[in-house]
C-alpha cells in the first residue's frame, strides 16, 4: 500500500488522470510537499557501477559474483535506502518469500529457539519472512499445521523436532518443500540435520583420557532417547580405542537431577575409585558435581566431570564450572534453512542425513586452571 504504479512520474496526490500537466487541473500549491518515491534498483545498480543483473544477484544472496561487488552494491542500497518492493517480487516470481517453522514440542523451546535464530540469521539475509506455528507437543498436529502454512502460500516448511523421538514425515502431505532438524523422522529421504551426538560422546571420552583419567562412570538420561542411544554408542566406541571399558556399565535414568543424585551416591558407594564421571546431560552433571563434593572428593583432582549441551544456568553455575559440550544449536539451524533454500530455488541437495559436530567448552569441572 501506498506505491504508485510502474511508470507514474508524480505522485498520488497530485496525479491528472493521463492529461498534460497544465490542461484541466492547476499546478501544485507552492508549500506543498510532494511525495518523495523510493528508490529503485536501477538507481542502486547506477550508484554502484553494475548491472541490473548483478544488483540484483548481489540483493538476493547469489553466488557467482565478487564479494567486493556485493559490498558496493549493498552500500548503494544503504545510500539510497532501498527496500525491495516484496509484493512485485512474489507476482514476478511466484513465491511468497515466507517459510513455515513448525516446533514440534514447547518443553524444547531450550533447543528449539536457539534453531529458530540460527535459521532466522539466513531468513533475513534473503529478504524473506517466516511463521511459525507451535504443535504443542501434539504429534497429530502437525500434520494439521502444515497444511495451514501451505494454503497460507509460504514456500517451504522447516520443522524442529524434539530429538528424543522419530516425527512423523509431513514432506508428502506438505507437497512444498521440507527440512527437518534436531530430530530423525520416519522416511529416510527426508533432508534432516542432527546434532552428531556419536562423535560428541566419543569426544569427551578423548578428553577425559588426554587427562589421564581411565576409571570412567557414565550417567544419562532414557535408554529409548535416540541421542542417549547415540551419546552411548560413542562413548563406547572411543573407549574401545583406548582399550577401557566403563565402570559399572551405563546408568540410564531420567532428566532429573534429584533421580541423578540418587544414582551418584550410589555409584560412588560401588565403585569408589572412579576418577572421571561423564554425564549425559548438564542437568544431570550439576547434580552429579553436588553429590562428589559433597562425598570430600575434590573436582577435578579426584573426579573429573563432564555434561553436554552447554546450558548455561548449568554449566556456568557450578562450581568448578562445568566442562561440556556444545550443541552449536543456532549453526544447525542457520544450515537447515540453507537447505530449504536450496530447495526453494530448485537445487537437488539430497535427502538424507547431515550429522554437526559440536564444540568442547572445557571448564573447572576437568581443568583446575580454568575454575
Amino acid at each position: 500500500m501506498g506505491r504508485r504504479e510502474a511508470g507514474s512520474d508524480r505522485s498520488p496526490e497530485f496525479a491528472n488522470s493521463g492529461q498534460p500537466e497544465g490542461h484541466g487541473h492547476p499546478p501544485p500549491m507552492l508549500g506543498l510537499v510532494q511525495a518523495t518515491r523510493p528508490a529503485t534498483l536501477t538507481q542502486v545498480a547506477r550508484l554502484a557501477g553494475v548491472s541490473l543483473t548483478t544488483a540484483s544477484k548481489a540483493m538476493n544472496g547469489r553466488n557467482k559474483i565478487s564479494e567486493t561487488t556485493r559490498r558496493r552494491v549493498l552500500r548503494a542500497a544503504t545510500d539510497l535506502s532501498y527496500a525491495p518492493n516484496l509484493v512485485a517480487k512474489s507476482l514476478v516470481s511466484g513465491t511468497s518469500s515466507i517459510i513455515g517453522v513448525l516446533l514440534r514440542d514447547p518443553m524444547v523451546y531450550r533447543f528449539a529457539m536457539p534453531i529458530v535464530i540460527g535459521a532466522q540469521s539466513v531468513v533475513e539475509q534473503r529478504e524473506f519472512s517466516a511463521i511459525i506455528a507451535d504443535a504443542r507437543g501434539v504429534v497429530e498436529r502437525l500434520a494439521d499445521l502444515a497444511l495451514m502454512l501451505r494454503q497460507r502460500h509460504v514456500d517451504g516448511l522447516l520443522i524442529v523436532g524434539d530429538n528424543q523421538g522419530k516425527t512423523p514425515s509431513l514432506t508428502a502431505l506438505a507437497k512444498i518443500p521440507c527440512v527437518y532438524v534436531y530430530g530423525p523422522t520416519t522416511n529416510p529421504r527426508d533432508v534432516v540435520h542432527l546434532v552428531d551426538d556419536f562423535a560428541g560422546g566419543a569426544t569427551m571420552v578423548n578428553h577425559l583420557v588426554s587427562l589421564g583419567r581411565q576409571r570412567i562412570a557414565h550417567i544419562t538420561g532414557p535408554k529409548h532417547a535416540p541421542a542417549v542411544q547415540q551419546r552411548v554408542l560413542g562413548v563406547g566406541h572411543a573407549l574401545d580405542e583406548h582399550g577401557f571399558h566403563l565402570v559399572g556399565g551405563v546408568r540410564y535414568g531420567r532428566w532429573s537431577q534429584r533421580w541423578a543424585r540418587q544414582v551418584t551416591r550410589e555409584v560412588l558407594a560401588k565403585t569408589p575409585r572412579i576418577d572421571a564421571i561423564l554425564c549425559g546431560a548438564d542437568q544431570i552433571a550439576a547434580a552429579v558435581l553436588e553429590v562428589v563434593v559433597a562425598s570430600g572428593r575434590k573436582v577435578p583432582d579426584d573426579v573429573a566431570i563432564t555434561g553436554f549441551d552447554n546450558w548455561t544456568v548449568f554449566a556456568q553455575e557450578t562450581d568448578p564450572p562445568l566442562t561440556t559440550l556444545d550443541m552449536d544449536l543456532e549453526h544447525l539451524g542457520a544450515a537447515a534453512v540453507s537447505d530449504l533454500f536450496a530447495m526453494i530455488g530448485g537445487a537437488r541437495v539430497g535427502g538424507g542425513t547431515r550429522h554437526h559436530e559440536g564444540t568442547l567448552v572445557v571448564r573447572g569441572s576437568t581443568d583446575p586452571e580454568r575454575s
